[in-house]
């Protein structure tokens, strides 16, 4: 039997450590920690532990929202995604996972990336948010 990603990581300690380390660099990043105002910090590691996990092949369910729905009502540029895609695999790096492991943690990352990414403003501005706030965010300069 094939192992999965999510025995060959380390399992939920490692992605647990990933995550914290991620984390605490999206809630100081300029950009970035604007999209996490009045969340919970933890609350927040513990949900990309769980997505991740069972995305990985672990024996994990992930209760939370689908990824369309969390996000869209959110601008997020490819640009954005790009800059937490860097922290990720500083993240990544730092906690020890090997290079080939990180490579293939990144691209199941990156399979969302259609799911999160608005092509442009206009486009962005078509999304029917009846009952939610559109956060926009602009770079930082």
């Amino acid at each position: 039997m094939k192992q999965t990603l999510f025995d060959a990581v380390g399992g939920r300690p490692t992605l647990e450590r990933v995550h914290k380390i991620f984390y605490d660099k999206i809630y100081v990043h300029p950009w970035l920690k604007q999209f996490f105002q009045d969340h919970d910090q933890h609350a927040i590691e513990v949900r990309q532990t769980l997505f991740m996990g069972e995305k990985m092949g672990g024996d994990i369910i992930y209760p939370g929202k689908d990824m369309e729905l969390t996000h869209r009502y959110m601008f997020i540029p490819e640009a954005l995604f790009d800059v937490r895609k860097a922290l990720l695999a500083e993240s990544l790096k730092e906690a020890g996972v090997s290079d080939e492991l990180a490579a293939r943690w990144l691209k199941i990352d990156s399979a969302f990336k259609h799911h999160i990414i608005n092509p442009s403003l206009e486009s962005f501005r078509q999304i029917d948010l009846k009952y939610e706030q559109p956060l926009i965010v602009p770079e930082p300069e």
